[in-house]
């Protein structure tokens, strides 16, 4: 493994780093909640730690947000991690393009963070008034709570099955890596399901303020339960900490793309 990670590309490399950051929020958003009762979303913790250690920590966060949301972003153009053709590669394919469009707008909001300007713009009840109030905007509400319904479902079955240690190197095929991505991938279904209800209630009582992304949904779990699922999520990050060295990650087809372009240019 050490020899395929010398040859990696600057893309791979970047997308490894992407997990680093990734895992780094989540602990800390893990770690507000145990040690001060504090909740954050993803754009909070970028907050607390730009804030907290300075632009410096927020040069290599807005990379890593970057370089994982555009390895999500090419594996859904290419399928080079997620497969081709077939119906089940397609899913997985809609899904690393949502994934990295979450993760560059994360990317933008740290930039916004650097630039002293509130990261909290577009924020969860913000677009949900907005949808509210559109035509059908309860039925485009209610889809997307059974969207995240049906992601937390997706977390809490990868959790069961361990589907996740299928993109390992076998030097990670180990019960604490397993038993990390168990533990994390649970925690997550559970804050999607959350996160569901929220939304879900919002449309219901066409109430805006209901609604709520990964702050609120800790809020809501307040009680015997947040303090387990914070943990959980602090194993997600660690998790995330294992990806970034072991997870297999393939770069885009650049040949087969050029030779393509190359073609079209010709004819």
């Amino acid at each position: 493994m050490a020899h395929d990670l010398a040859n990696e590309s600057k893309f791979q490399w970047l997308a490894r780093f992407g997990f680093v950051t990734r895992g780094l929020l989540y602990i800390v958003i893990a770690w507000l909640v145990i040690a001060t009762g504090r909740t954050e979303d993803l754009t909070g913790a970028m907050e607390y730690l730009g804030h907290g250690l300075g632009h410096g920590l927020m040069i290599f966060i807005v990379a890593g947000m970057a370089g994982y949301g555009l390895w999500r972003v090419c594996d859904a153009a290419f399928g080079m991690d997620s497969g081709r053709d077939h119906p089940k590669a397609w899913r997985r394919r809609i899904a690393a393009g949502t994934s990295g469009g979450i993760y560059l707008f994360l990317a933008y909001k740290a930039l916004r963070i650097m630039a002293g300007q509130p990261g909290q713009a577009g924020n969860v009840q913000q677009n949900t008034a907005t949808a509210l109030h559109l035509p059908a905007g309860d039925l485009a509400v209610f889809l997307a709570a059974a969207v995240l319904v049906g992601a937390g479902l997706v977390q809490l079955w990868k959790a069961n099955s361990c589907s996740f240690l299928h993109h390992l190197d076998a030097a990670a095929q180990h019960p604490v890596a397993k038993w990390l991505g168990r533990l994390g991938y649970a925690a997550r279904g559970v804050i999607f399901l959350t996160v569901g209800w929220l939304l879900f209630r919002a449309a219901l009582d066409h109430q805006a303020a209901e609604a709520g992304g990964l702050e609120q949904a800790l809020d809501a779990l307040r009680g015997p339960l947040q303090f387990p699922v914070a943990a959980g999520l602090a194993l997600f990050g660690c998790y995330s900490l294992v990806e970034a060295r072991y997870r297999s990650i393939h770069k885009p087809p650049t040949e087969h793309i050029k030779r393509k372009v190359e073609d079209a240019v010709a004819n």
